[in-house]
């Protein structure tokens, strides 16, 4: 395995956009794919979860098989998006390495509408790997600009997902490795005020 980073964002991306994942279940899926972004039954008023990591998302959602978690869809956001969610988070729990103390975290928290968590990434078999996948919570403000501006477009990867997640099971792991997304190391300019929260 290549020497990769303790914390790195790592995605498909290109130029104008980046890819993030979500799973829910199809009262919620098939609206979002029909309208191209989030539409009711979506809850704007809860926080909700964004993953770049492919492999993350199949391990929260067991290969698509968890209830609720039925339909796994692929958002593509614009680069400004991200970065502005990059831009306006605090870390989700208080770390001393790098918060002065609980206040000044506690501060972050209750001013920012966007939370970073950083979870060990998963192997094909859903092992814990030993560097850090970013997941991206979004809340209030961030929430409608990421349903109303951010979202640039919507794919079900479910069937993608079903079938990785068989051939692991038959232990076909070439086969399956050939499958996954090219996630590489975000290239976009990160905020000043993420920065500490990504070395």
């Amino acid at each position: 395995m290549r020497d990769i980073p303790y914390r790195q964002i790592r995605a498909v991306h290109d130029e104008s956009s980046v890819r993030v994942y979500q799973a829910y279940s199809p009262a919620i899926a098939e609206p979002a794919l029909r309208a191209g972004t989030f539409v009711h039954p979506f809850k704007r008023e809860r926080m909700t979860w964004i993953k770049p990591s492919f492999l993350w998302m199949a391990y929260r959602c067991g290969w698509a098989s968890k209830p609720g978690q039925e339909r796994v869809l692929a958002l593509d956001l614009t680069q400004e998006g991200f970065a502005w969610a990059l831009g306006h988070s605090a870390l989700s729990h208080y770390d001393p390495e790098f918060h002065a103390d609980r206040e000044s975290w506690a501060a972050e928290v209750r001013t920012t509408p966007v939370r970073i968590q950083w979870d060990p990434e998963r192997g094909l078999h859903h092992q814990p790997l030993p560097h850090r996948s970013i997941q991206i919570g979004l809340r209030g403000e961030a929430v409608a600009r990421y349903v109303d501006d951010w979202i640039t477009a919507v794919t079900d990867v479910t069937a993608t997902m079903k079938e990785i997640g068989a051939l692991v099971a038959d232990q076909q792991l070439e086969r399956a490795k050939a499958l996954l997304p090219d996630e590489r190391p975000y290239t976009g300019i990160l905020p000043d005020s993420f920065s500490a929260s990504a070395k």
